[in-house]
């Protein structure tokens, strides 16, 4: 009776079970995500093709590609994860959902790394942030399950650090708007964070949701507000 009335998140440590609405929302929420990473996909890379000098559009239009794939693809597997019943692929969707919150990351500062600081220092940020990616995604492979926790304050750490970065570059290139949607969205990723490590608790991971929703709108405005 049990199986049939509630989903499995699939985590080793994680005990209670998700129920059926619990699960629905979850799908339905991030597959309005992935919607919405699309629109905003297509309106980043037609602002591109207005606003950008022409020698940097190949830039504008590979930066803003990167962040908008990184948003779909982050929302797809999640929606797929959260709408597979609790056995085997369901595992496999586990890893990929999290590895696809590290290459958020990092294509969420691309836009700013390549088009706002742009030059050496820019490709520098873009090489560390994908590089950091790459390893924070093999190490979640092979032990991401086992270290729950240190994932999650890997994804507060990864975050913070760039926009850190970012914002204390000798001559800072962000506009105060920018700065303030980009510290906005960061910091709703941050407190949706602290929801999803209280999953003990009835729909705190519908919450997390809402909010990683609500952090990639404001991601968003920020890179459309550089174009």
């Amino acid at each position: 009776m049990q199986r049939r009335n509630a989903h499995i998140a699939y985590n080793a440590r994680q005990p209670r079970l998700y129920t059926i609405g619990e699960e629905l929302f979850n799908s339905i929420s991030h597959g309005i995500g992935a919607g919405l990473s699309v629109a905003a996909l297509v309106i980043l890379i037609v602002a591109s093709c207005s606003r950008a000098p022409a020698t940097l559009l190949p830039i504008y239009i590979v930066a803003v590609s990167l962040f908008g794939s990184a948003l779909f693809l982050m929302y797809m597997v999640s929606t797929l994860y959260h709408a597979l019943t609790p056995y085997g692929a369901r595992k496999v969707f586990s890893i990929f959902n999290h590895i696809s919150i590290y290459l958020l990351i990092a294509a969420s500062y691309t836009p700013f790394a390549l088009i706002k600081v742009g030059g050496v220092a820019g490709w520098w940020i873009f090489g560390i942030a994908w590089g950091l990616a790459l390893v924070c995604s093999i190490l979640y492979s092979v032990f991401g399950a086992r270290m729950r926790m240190q994932s999650v304050l890997s994804y507060v750490v990864f975050g913070w650090l760039f926009v850190a970065v970012l914002t204390l570059l000798k001559d800072n290139p962000l506009s105060s708007t920018c700065l303030a949607f980009v510290f906005s969205g960061g910091t709703a990723y941050t407190v949706g964070c602290l929801f999803y490590l209280m999953r003990k608790y009835k729909w705190t991971h519908s919450i997390f949701h809402l909010f990683v929703l609500a952090g990639s709108i404001l991601h968003f405005f920020a890179v459309l507000s550089i174009i």
